[in-house]
Order: structure tokens, then sequence, then C-alpha cells
């Protein structure tokens, strides 16, 4: 019989043991995949601004994006894994909630990027919350919101203040962004061992994950209402 995890065995774990959980490994992987997917998706979601500002505001975001895998890269690596290995088990889903969730409009690439993204670092820093601080500082560096994301709110805001059937089509979209990322963030979880116990370390046991998703619910709507949607 394979030995057991600390948290299998009822034994609060160390921050060694967390620092070497297989799930950590898991949790860059995912993290990195989302932030390529982000930025092959920014640069051609560009193409749909109307101005210049908004093609080099969303230029500098997907720049962004790039310096976050890099950051991942050089974790995995230091942990002597393969970065395309890793990330292997997470292209599907996430490239579902993406096919899923396929902007057909400027605006709506906007709201995705803002409300779509930051659903996803609630989530992941909800994790963080409960790793080592060196692994946590990883995650966060990654998922941290830059000014540029601001440029979005303006952008959104003065779209909808100017139009209340944008303002109305914008507010199901976003609703529908949070169902898919729930979704999908669920089956990434019941497809990776290691990483639901990650989150139930965070979360604590099944009620408290039904409590994180509250949470992600509740900042969602303040994201929301900041665009004012």
């Amino acid at each position: 019989m394979g030995a057991q995890s600390p948290t299998a065995l009822g034994v609060s774990p160390t921050d060694a043991d967390l620092a070497d959980h297989p799930g950590v490994i898991d949790l860059f992987a995912v993290l990195a995949y989302g932030e390529i997917s982000a930025f092959y998706r920014l640069a051609e979601e560009a193409k749909l601004s109307p101005t210049l500002r908004g093609k080099v505001a969303v230029a500098k975001m997907a720049s962004a994006e790039m310096g976050h895998f890099n950051a991942l890269e050089g974790a995995l690596a230091a942990r002597g894994v393969d970065i395309f290995d890793a990330m292997a088990p997470f292209v599907r889903a996430l490239d579902a909630y993406h096919a899923s969730t396929d902007p057909s409009t400027w605006l709506e690439s906007m709201v995705k990027f803002y409300v779509g993204d930051g659903i996803a670092a609630d989530f992941y820093n909800e994790i963080a919350g409960a790793l080592p601080p060196a692994v946590a500082e990883v995650v966060r560096d990654v998922l941290a919101e830059t000014s540029h994301s601001e440029f979005v709110v303006e952008e959104v805001r003065r779209a909808v203040e100017a139009s209340r059937s944008e303002r109305d089509r914008l507010t199901l979209w976003g609703r529908r962004l949070l169902g898919e990322a729930i979704t999908q963030a669920q089956y990434v979880m019941a497809q990776r061992d290691e990483l639901t116990e990650l989150v139930l370390g965070a979360a604590g046991d099944l009620n408290g994950i039904a409590s994180l998703f509250e949470r992600m619910q509740a900042s969602h709507a303040e994201r929301m209402a900041k665009l004012g949607i």
C-alpha cells in the first residue's frame, strides 16, 4: 500500500509537507495554462477594440500574462517539473471553458477579462491561503490585478451608462461566466485528486467548499457592480 498523506491520516500537515505536496505542482500547472491561454486570447481579442488605446491596453494585459507564465515555468523548473507535461491534464477543461465563453464583442471580451479572470483568481487565492508563504507568494503574484484592469472598468461603465440594453446583455453575460467558471473548477477538482486535497485543506471540508463558492459569488457581484452591471 502506498504512503498516505498527513491529511489522509488525520494529522495536520506542516509547511514542509504542503510545500512538497504534489497538488502544488497541479496548482502551478493549471495556473500556467490559464496564463498562457489568457495571453493568446488577449492578443487575439485586441483586434476587437475599436480604438488604438484599447489595442495597446490589451497588449499590455497580454504582456503581463506572459510574465506570469514565465514565473510559473521557473517555479515548476525549480521542482524539476517540465511545464508542458504538467499543464497537459488541464488543457481540455480550460479550453472547454474558453470555447463556451467565447466573446462575440469587444465589451464581452473586456467583461470576461475582468470578471472571468477575477473568479479564477478568487478560487486560487483561497487555496493559497492554506499554503506555506513561499508557495502562496508565487500564486498571489501571478494572480495580482494590474493597473491595466482599470481600463476595462472605464470602458465598460461608459458603455453601459449610455445603453440600458447593453447593460442588460452584459449582466447576463457576467452570470454566464460565473456559472461556467464554477463548473470547470469543479470538473478540474474531480479529475485531480491532489488538487482536490489542497482545496479541501483550504476549505476544511465539503461544507467549507460550498462556503468558498459562496464567497466567490459575493466577490463576483462586487466586480459586476464596479462595472455598472
